[in-house]
């Protein structure tokens, strides 16, 4: 087993904050399981929890620094979470990490730290020098049960679980890769620049999947920004998209009105959020099973998007945190389109297009939708489904962000 590192790095100056590098919007597990069309989510042989296993994860920071601390979640866990032991260190591919940079975690200067449910826990910061695209990977024991509670969706592949405690080896034993992602759902950089901190809210369409793969148009917009010459400052771009996520309701992920506080405002050092949210909320309306009327209350409409829109910006502009907010593509051929649902489409877009107290429209309609029929997406964008971008779509989507935007 290889040793790991102490912590050498130097007090940093008094001026020096934390930003979020790299961050997911997480769901309930149980929610996902109940889900017949989630594979990812059916049951494991060996049970659904960690018991004396070692979770290993992978992700890409979007902001480098020498100084990091980790993000472990218990949101929707209903008993407490023990993690035993700990550790950090850039990935190397496939669970493995480089063993000079293993780095122990510490929670209030203990080895271990137990999560309350519905809690959050960071770690205490350690020395760790990473750049912006290279991969990182954290690792967490378990030495009692921890059923599956707090899980994301994003980037399949990148997490596995072997037994024992194996935080501190730099290749697992046997190591079982994992369709979900757990517990880990953030990860700071401090620094002592302006950065300027953006969370994309959404639903699938800013998620990704699909044909798109990792590349959403999040995660094509902060490479754009890297690369881009008249960027006067630091761009970190945290995708906090949830595929089948409504703006109004809860059905997979909490409602993004209850959301927002945490998922997007809630992230360190955020200073712009983009927001596009309401494809769900209206093509789910017209699904109504028979003789279970929809309560009136909730019945799906215009007003009551804008509406939560609206509450959205002013919970961003009560933060001082700018606001961005992107037309519904079109969704003319799913089973979501009707003339009504197109109305109501219509009639969202030319409120967001008419707003005057946001820091900006992005219309990701005009961008999507057929020249020769704006009711449907356009051919070139279209992943098949005729919802969803493929991966000429979204780097479309992220060119059609005003980067000064995003810069101010």
């Amino acid at each position: 087993m290889q040793a790991v590192q102490p912590d050498t790095h130097p007090r940093q100056p008094a001026e020096a904050h934390w930003v979020a590098s790299w961050a997911v919007a997480p769901v309930d597990f149980r929610e996902l399981s109940a889900n017949p069309l989630l594979k990812a989510a059916a049951p494991r042989p060996g049970g659904d929890a960690f018991r004396g296993q070692t979770l290993r994860q992978q992700f890409e920071p979007a902001l480098g620094g020498d100084r990091v601390r980790i993000r472990f979640s218990n949101r929707f866990g209903k008993a407490p979470l023990h993690i035993a032991a700990a550790s950090v260190a850039r990935s190397t591919g496939a669970g493995a990490v480089s063993p000079a940079t293993l780095r122990t975690l510490r929670f209030g200067g203990r080895g271990s730290v137990v999560i309350a449910p519905g809690a959050e826990a960071w770690s205490d910061g350690v020395g760790l020098k990473v750049e912006a695209g290279q991969a990182v990977a954290v690792s967490a024991f378990f030495d009692r049960a921890v059923p599956f509670a707090t899980v994301h969706l994003q980037s399949p592949d990148t997490s596995w679980v072997a037994g024992g405690n194996a935080v501190a080896t730099p290749r697992l034993n046997d190591a079982a890769p994992l369709p979900l992602n757990h517990i880990v759902t953030g990860f700071d950089v401090m620094t002592t620049q302006p950065v300027r901190t953006v969370a994309a809210f959404g639903d699938s369409i800013t998620a990704g999947g699909g044909e798109a793969g990792d590349g959403s148009y999040p995660e094509l917009l902060a490479t754009r920004l890297r690369n881009s010459p008249s960027a006067a400052q630091a761009v970190s771009v945290l995708n906090m998209g949830i595929g089948g996520n409504r703006l109004l309701a809860d059905g997979i992920g909490p409602n993004g009105l209850s959301r927002f506080a945490r998922d997007a405002l809630g992230q360190s050092g955020v200073t712009h959020v983009m927001v596009l949210l309401g494809t769900n909320d209206i093509g789910r309306s017209v699904f109504v099973l028979p003789g279970r009327p929809t309560p009136e209350h909730e019945v799906v409409t215009a007003e009551r998007i804008t509406d939560g829109l609206q509450q959205l910006v002013k919970q961003a502009r009560a933060k001082g945190v700018k606001v961005l907010i992107g037309t519904v593509p079109p969704f003319r051929n799913t089973p979501y389109w009707t003339e009504a649902t197109e109305a109501m489409r219509g009639e969202v877009n030319r409120w967001i297009r008419s707003r005057q107290d946001v820091d900006g429209v992005i219309d990701f309609d005009a961008v999507l939708r057929n020249p020769a029929d704006p009711t449907t997406f356009n051919p070139l964008y279209d992943n098949g489904d005729h919802l969803h971008p493929n991966k000429a779509g979204h780097a479309a989507m992220a060119a059609a962000v005003d980067l000064r935007e995003l810069q101010e």
